[in-house]
């Protein structure tokens, strides 16, 4: 009972702050909202049409790794080459955004064959993860998985995240370094993130143990039903929709590599910890909205 209360309470603190700062972004953001839709179309538009010089598959059956880039041009190439050409018998379809960039990374993903949609200007990593997914959508792919373009992810561990979904055990498999490697691990960003995922846990009654993964993969028709708005910090917001939504969730480990290329795109200092912070609060208000009125 004491639980219960106690989330009740966080719903309606959380409903309140949604609400103001609803109020406050639909007063300054509609332009820049309308915009970044914009956008988006036009890069979902671009990709699709370039898909047509590309070798097709039958709808359904396929598997597309979704990677937001911005600025990867020194590891997108090789990620992308690395790629095996079909896990669990479904064809892999490579489908890269690139998020703005400033250096070639579009013109290196093109060169190994992955379907790329370009952002004009930058939106952030979460805009540019829908501006997949709804590529993927139009694909009509079975599974979608997510990876980051800085190569920290082994694609040799696609088979680990793609098979409970394949089998049909589960609707999302979430990767956890925590349960596998970590090779950069210690120091206050993992202080954070085991902090933010006990508050995920707390909130979601989920037993995961790496909140802020990239590396997954969703049931295609799953992840159609996740309501996501979050341009930036969605990695939270994508778990407790899963969540809200019901769909299955399991932890597989994987292996976090110490990033070779590039620099981290990531906020420094507390910048990405209230940014984070923020995205659950309103991500699980959203979320758990329609209990709470009703």
């Amino acid at each position: 009972m004491a639980v219960t209360r106690a989330r009740t309470l966080v719903v309606g603190v959380a409903l309140g702050l949604v609400a103001a700062g609803q109020a406050r972004r639909s007063r300054e953001s509609a332009v820049r909202r309308a915009a970044a839709r914009d956008v988006r179309r036009a890069a979902v538009d671009d990709a699709l049409a370039a898909a047509a010089e590309l070798d097709r598959v039958p709808d359904g059956q396929v598997l597309a790794v979704v990677m937001a880039a911005y600025n990867e041009a020194g590891s997108i190439g090789p990620l992308l080459a690395s790629l095996p050409k079909d896990v669990c018998g479904l064809p892999v379809r490579p489908v890269v955004v690139d998020d703005g960039s400033s250096d070639d990374t579009a013109e290196h993903a093109r060169g190994v064959q992955a379907l790329v949609g370009r952002h004009a200007r930058n939106l952030g990593q979460g805009d540019a993860l829908r501006t997949g997914f709804a590529i993927a959508e139009r694909l009509g792919a079975q599974v979608v998985v997510t990876m980051d373009a800085d190569g920290q992810h082994d694609p040799a561990e696609l088979p680990d995240l793609v098979g409970p979904v394949v089998a049909g055990d589960v609707d999302y498999v979430q990767g956890s370094r925590f349960l596998g490697r970590y090779d950069d691990a210690g120091g206050a960003r993992d202080l954070g993130i085991r902090t933010f995922t006990r508050l995920i846990r707390w909130l979601t009654g989920t037993e995961i143990t790496d909140c802020t993964n990239g590396y997954r993969a969703i049931d295609g028709a799953g992840l159609a039903r996740l309501q996501l708005v979050e341009d930036r910090f969605s990695a939270s917001e994508i778990l407790i929709q899963a969540a809200g939504q019901g769909l299955r969730i399991r932890e597989v480990p994987v292996h976090i590599r110490t990033r070779e290329v590039g620099e981290s795109k990531k906020p420094r200092g507390l910048g990405y910890a209230w940014g984070f912070f923020g995205a659950i609060v309103r991500s699980w208000a959203r979320a758990n909205a329609p209990r709470a009125k009703a």
